[in-house]
Parts: C-alpha cells; sequence; structure tokens
C-alpha cells in the first residue's frame, strides 16, 4: 500500500488553499522551552490536550501525599453511584488516629462526616481521614484491601506506572506513582467530577475546632490571582516536594505535576513560573472547522477523478506565541482510493507539527459521494495505471 503525502506550510490565513505535493518533514522552531530543576515533570494543557513539557513523566516514584488525589477519585465515584453519602458519618478506627504528620487529630470516639473527610484530605492533607474512608470502602474494611483497588482502579484508568500500598502517600517501598499518572488523574478528577472540584480551591479548612494553626491549605498558588483552583500538595524526606497543580486563564485550562523539588519555597516559585509560561508562551488558534475541504485525492475507477478531503472536527491549535506561522501540517492519505466512496469516510490523516510541541493528527474524512465509474472511466483507470508502471521501469523506481 503507497502513502500519499500531501504537504503544507501554511499560515492562519492561507490554511484552506495551498497544498503542495512534497516530503514530510518537521520544523525546527524557536519556542522558549522551560527549564525545571524537578526530579519529574509534566504539564499538560487540557483544553486542547497537548503536552507541552515532559522530564521522566514515565518514572514511577514516591507521590507522597499527591497520591490521596486517587484515595479522593475513588471516595467521589462512590458518591455518585450511591454507595457513599456526604453526610453519612464514619467511625474513626485505632489504625487511622496511628497515622503521623498531617492529620485532621481524629480520634477513636469521633464519628466524621464523609464531606468533612474529604475536605480534610483536600485542605488539610489529613492522613488519618484517608484512612477513614478507606477502610470505610475497602472490600475487606482494611487499608491494605482498599490500596489494592486503588492500584487495580488505577491501571482500568491508563495509569499504568502507579502501584499503591496505603491510602494517603505514607513512605513505602512499593507505594509509587510517575507524574503523568498523576495528570491523569488531576485531569478525570476536574472532568468526572466538577460539582467536587470546587473544594481543592478553599484555602483553608477548620475541623471542630481543632488545631487552629493547621487550617490553611498547602497549595501555595491558590489566591495568587494566576487562576490557580488545585490539587494537591506532597512532601517526604524521600520523594521531595511536590505539587499536583492546576490553573484556568480564561477558557484555557493548563494541568502540572512537579516532584522531587527542595524545599517549599522552590516549589511555591516553580508552580507559580510553570502556570505563567504557560499561559504567556502558548495561545490556542484555529485553523479550520469541520467539514472544510483542505486537499483533494485521486479516486480510482470513480465517476470522479478526485475526492475532497475534509477536516473531522473544528482544528484548534496549541502553538507558540512567537512561532504560531510556523506551522506544518501534512495530509498522509493511503492510495489508492478505489470507488465507490461514502461521505465521511476516514480516508486519511492530517499530521500537525509545532515547535517545541508534540507532533499529532485528526482524521480526514471524504467530503463528498463518489460513485463507481462506467466503462470509459475503467479504461481511463486502466490505461494510467499502465502507463505509470512503464514510468517507473524506466526511471528505476518502485
Amino acid at each position: 500500500m503507497r502513502m500519499l503525502y500531501l504537504n503544507k506550510k501554511l499560515s492562519v490565513l492561507n490554511f484552506l488553499y495551498a497544498i503542495l505535493l512534497s516530503y514530510t518533514f518537521l520544523w525546527a522552531g524557536n519556542a522558549l522551552s522551560f527549564e525545571t530543576s524537578a526530579k519529574a515533570a509534566y504539564i499538560l494543557d487540557q483544553t486542547t490536550g497537548t503536552v507541552i513539557l515532559e522530564k521522566n513523566a514515565n518514572s514511577p516514584l514516591p507521590p507522597a501525599s499527591m497520591s490521596k488525589l486517587m484515595t479522593l477519585y475513588m471516595a467521589f465515584e462512590y458518591i455518585n453511584q450511591g454507595r457513599l453519602d456526604l453526610t453519612e458519618k464514619l467511625p474513626v478506627s485505632e489504625a487511622a488516629v496511628k497515622y503521623r504528620g498531617s492529620t485532621m487529630f481524629l480520634n477513636t470516639s469521633d464519628r466524621v462526616s464523609v464531606e468533612d473527610l474529604l475536605r480534610g484530605i483536600i485542605v488539610l492533607s489529613g492522613n488519618d481521614a484517608c484512612v477513614v474512608l478507606a477502610e470505610a470502602l475497602s472490600p475487606d474494611g482494611t487499608e491494605e484491601g482498599f490500596a489494592k483497588l486503588m492500584t487495580k482502579r488505577a491501571k482500568k484508568m491508563g495509569m499504568l506506572n502507579s502501584v499503591f500500598a496505603n491510602s494517603n502517600g505514607w513512605p513505602h517501598p512499593k507505594h509509587r506513582m510517575s507524574v503523568k499518572d498523576l495528570a491523569i488523574l488531576a485531569n478525570r478528577i476536574i472532568t468526572d467530577f466538577p460539582e467536587y472540584y470546587p473544594m481543592f480551591d478553599e484555602e483553608s479548612f477548620e475541623f471542630d475546632g481543632r488545631a487552629a494553626a493547621n487550617t490553611q491549605n498547602r497549595n501555595p498558588i491558590l489566591g495568587l490571582g494566576i487562576g490557580a483552583d488545585g490539587l494537591k500538595t506532597g512532601h517526604t524526606t524521600e520523594a521531595g516536594y511536590g505539587l499536583v497543580g492546576s490553573a484556568l486563564q480564561e477558557k484555557r485550562r493548563v494541568i502540572f505535576v512537579v516532584t522531587g523539588l527542595r524545599s517549599q519555597s522552590v516549589r511555591a516559585d516553580e508552580a507559580e513560573a510553570i502556570v505563567n509560561w504557560a499561559f504567556r508562551q502558548f495561545t490556542e488558534k484555529k485553523y479550520g472547522n469541520a467539514d472544510e475541504v483542505v486537499a483533494f485525492a485521486p479516486v480510482w475507477n470513480g465517476d470522479m477523478r478526485q475526492v475532497g478531503l475534509a477536516l473531522s472536527k473544528d482544528l484548534d491549535i496549541l502553538v507558540p506565541v512567537f512561532d504560531d506561522e510556523d506551522i506544518n501540517f501534512t495530509a498522509k492519505i493511503k492510495t489508492p482510493i478505489k470507488a465507490p466512496v461514502s461521505k465521511g469516510t476516514n480516508i486519511g490523516n492530517l499530521i500537525i507539527s509545532r515547535p517545541n510541541l508534540p507532533t499529532f493528527e485528526i482524521p480526514l474524512v471524504a467530503a463528498e459521494n463518489v460513485g463507481p465509474g462506467g466503462f470509459k472511466e475503467r479504461v481511463f483507470s486502466a490505461a494510467k495505471f499502465l502507463l505509470r508502471s512503464i514510468n517507473h521501469s524506466q526511471e528505476g523506481t518502485f
């Protein structure tokens, strides 16, 4: 099967008009890259699905309290499935109370509402609160049983580098997540549970008058006026300082994960710099609308000799602000295209490459129906094929 490459080097204005036959190439742009001191990092433009930075993205690392997002995700699922209620009050076990570090200062005489436990995890990073929920949701009533459930659920969500040994990120040699997995999880929380996501933007939570000095959200970029509204910090000696963050400016949302930073102040500075860089150095532009014809391809034995290639969806692309014209479009089409062809049939893909950003593609579909040709069309196609074969033989190409 031969491949026909239709290469386009286009600006916003001439995208739908200029088509040239050529070889495919990647454009080496001059967009400024972001240098991070984090051990691992992942930055996603959620609106367009574009990964704008990766560093050790798939390495399984100790996630510390950032892994509490998985406990929260599963709790949200249980609530929406009707298997848990926000007003339900859960008992506190000795196993939960034994945890140190960040806690809600629970004791075994408490019965705590699910809503308070959720805020205790999100805002206060309560290790004890995680265990209370874990024991309530576990098949066998234990935190270990819930951790196995977390691992199984994570794999189904595409988080292939995540293994959980507990519900709260307490140091354990087998408790690991990659920064890409954490970004997938953050994206799912924002997308799947918009009704609960505002909790992540709460800057303080005071439970039952306990530990008044320990009521502030540890997320350092909340309240800075840069659109930050989540999600979760993490720190252990082994993991260093980390953050799963997200910010929304106008209609664009950015999700990012950093880990392995050396201090709280470095984490705060790095997170703010990432948000500013992501919004200032990149912008979303429209290059075409769904159903617009962007190229034509020859048809074999059809009542038309060519078929229009249309965009299968709107072509909204994230591009570097200063290199927004340096975009390469390549239509990759399987040939020959044999009649009949139905409108909407997937004929190939439009491949888009941008400076310092991943190449991606969208389907191209037939813009109209092409029926089978008659006797003359079949003779013409056969003669054309024979002539092409002779020329190739003389030129020594195959």
